[in-house]
């Protein structure tokens, strides 16, 4: 097998779909903006074309990550597709989102066009990342902070951890035969943030705890983080859609794919915090 292009390489799933590659022994190409000295990494911007053809040669498959911050990334993601396929890239998984359906525009554009322009293709529909609570991400300095902000009210959602969306994703690019469908990702259980700051508080014996508000509140609280305006109001969105009970689900993708139970909440806490 070719070597498999992984965009996004040093985020948060790119870094371990690229551990998951490796530990199997399938070279990776690890494109990012600002690649450093080891050979494996090559540059890659999605608003510059010209770092697209280059970093596609001799690739068999493609993890592909949307522009981040772009609420509509179809039309710099089809060039290159249409790019991949020219240089004979066979597959390409690209991850997506749970709570974003199939879409005429916006991240749910991706779908079909990962659908009708690749031979063989996947999408990861992974609901919210159990990372979103640790790190620099707005969420993880609430939870810094004793108190979770959100507009979803008691809506649930079933937390993963990026670890098992790896899992996933991985085997979507190196199983012989081609998943060509969407996986809905879940964890083992529907949370509310309610009962995910009570986890928290429970495990770290720090006082952290839920605060609802607006979905309006919640876009001008994102913007001043420095989210942009449109991309701060799909978030708000989907967080009202929470609110709604859209996100209120458990699948057995992780088990039925990667062979493993998800991991919970609780032992994601245990573990990061």
């Amino acid at each position: 097998m070719n070597e498999i292009l992984v965009i996004g390489a040093t985020g948060t799933t790119g870094t371990r779909i690229s551990t998951f590659l490796r530990k199997r022994g399938i070279g990776v190409r690890e494109a990012t903006r600002t690649p450093g000295p080891d050979a494996a990494q090559v540059r890659f911007d999605w608003a510059d074309s010209e770092t697209h053809a280059p970093a596609l040669e001799g690739v068999s498959a493609v993890y592909l990550i949307a522009p981040i911050g772009v609420a509509d990334p179809a039309p710099l993601v089809r060039p290159f597709l249409d790019e991949a396929v020219r240089h004979g890239v066979r597959r390409a998984v690209v991850l997506g989102s749970s709570a974003i359906q199939e879409a005429d525009h916006g991240m749910g554009a991706l779908y079909r066009l990962v659908r009708t322009t690749m031979p063989e293709w996947a999408v990861l529909r992974p609901s919210w990342f159990m990372q979103n609570f640790t790190g620099e991400l707005p969420l993880a300095r609430d939870v810094r902070a004793g108190e979770i902000v959100t507009a979803t009210g008691p809506g649930r959602v079933a937390f993963i951890d990026a670890d098992d969306i790896a899992a996933v994703g991985g085997h979507a690019l190196i199983d012989p035969v081609a998943h060509n469908t969407e996986h809905i990702l879940t964890g083992p259980q529907a949370l509310s943030y309610a009962e995910a700051a009570a986890i928290i508080a429970a495990r770290t014996g720090k006082s952290v705890a839920h605060r609802t508000i607006t979905p309006d509140e919640l876009a001008a609280r994102l913007v001043a983080y420095g989210i942009p305006e449109d991309f701060a109001a799909m978030l708000a969105a989907l967080d009202d859609d929470i609110r709604a009970g859209t996100q209120d689900h458990v699948t057995d993708t992780v088990l039925r794919v990667a062979g493993r139970a998800p991991r919970s909440f609780g032992e994601f806490i245990d573990k990061e915090l």
